[in-house]
């Protein structure tokens, strides 16, 4: 009777375990699948489309909590795969959702006559810096806009903050820095970050700015992209499949954000950016 118990005991098991291979098996073909469907869909490799998607979830967790640098930690970890024109039209879609998604604190706590003095000079030089980009070969555009990148963080990290920019002067001045920067490399919020820094704001404030910066700039890049032909549906397409990535990124950065511990993440993100320009540079030269 044991015996006839234990051969049941066995056979259920191997059923089992033949049953959990099949399904795992018809997952795995089924995940290899959707993966090619994917890479397809969005005209990259298999392994350019997984580091693509590692680098948006990151790019969003940093732009959920410290409200810039998700454009940053594309450019600098990615523009070897997707050169900067490419790169530019989807970090416009990228940053346009995230902004939508933190628009509601943004309106409340942010300092909207600095916003929108800013807002409106970025608008002149955003024609500069795209105009700039497809001018330049693909690979000179790479390195420029990593070199921007690095400039930008060694500039935050050294706590650059020239008395200039608290004048009237300064401030449009970094409106306009912002716009080129945005052509050439969609780092514009990092320029601003620079002039809110200077402006001894409050980290809440500076968020809650910075977010509304990138808001009010989607309406006239979008128009200035379309008008030197750099918005395609290529980009549209990519921007469909990463913005719920960006979006996971930007909700759990945002549940991570303490006024108290700005400071820490904050340097985390200058010294990665630093460390992913570095390595991008590396690669490129």
């Amino acid at each position: 009777m044991s015996c006839i118990i234990t051969v049941i005991y066995c056979k259920t098991t191997y059923l089992k375990c033949k049953n959990t291979i099949i399904w795992s098996l018809l997952l795995f073909i089924e995940v290899i699948s959707m993966l090619e469907t994917l890479t397809d869909f969005t005209n990259l490799g298999t392994d350019e489309f997984l580091i693509c998607s590692a680098a948006m979830l990151l790019a969003g967790l940093v732009r959920g909590f410290a409200g810039f640098a998700l454009s940053a930690i594309l450019m600098a970890s990615i523009v070897y795969i997707l050169p900067p024109i490419e790169l530019i039209p989807l970090c416009y879609f990228l940053e346009a959702a995230a902004s939508i998604s933190m628009l509601r604190g943004g309106i409340k706590d942010a300092k909207m006559s600095m916003v929108w003095a800013l807002a409106i000079c970025s608008a002149i030089g955003v024609p500069i810096g795209l105009y700039a980009t497809i001018s330049i070969p693909t690979e000179t555009s790479k390195i420029v806009a990593l070199i921007i990148v690095m400039i930008l963080t060694l500039a935050q990290l050294f706590k650059f903050s020239p008395k200039f920019l608290r004048t009237k002067s300064g401030l449009y001045g970094s409106g306009i820095t912002a716009g080129i920067a945005t052509g050439l490399a969609s780092v514009g919020g990092m320029v601003v970050a620079l002039f809110v820094l200077s402006s001894k704001t409050d980290a809440r404030t500076m968020r809650a700015s910075l977010v509304m910066f990138m808001f009010l700039g989607m309406f006239t890049s979008l128009v200035y992209m379309l008008l030197y032909g750099v918005m395609n549906y290529q980009a549209f397409h990519r921007a469909i499949v990463f913005i719920p990535m960006v979006l996971v990124g930007v909700f759990f950065g945002s549940f991570l954000f303490r006024p108290s511990l700005v400071i820490y993440y904050k340097q985390f993100c200058l010294f990665l950016l630093i460390a992913l320009s570095f390595a991008g540079l590396a690669r490129l030269i």
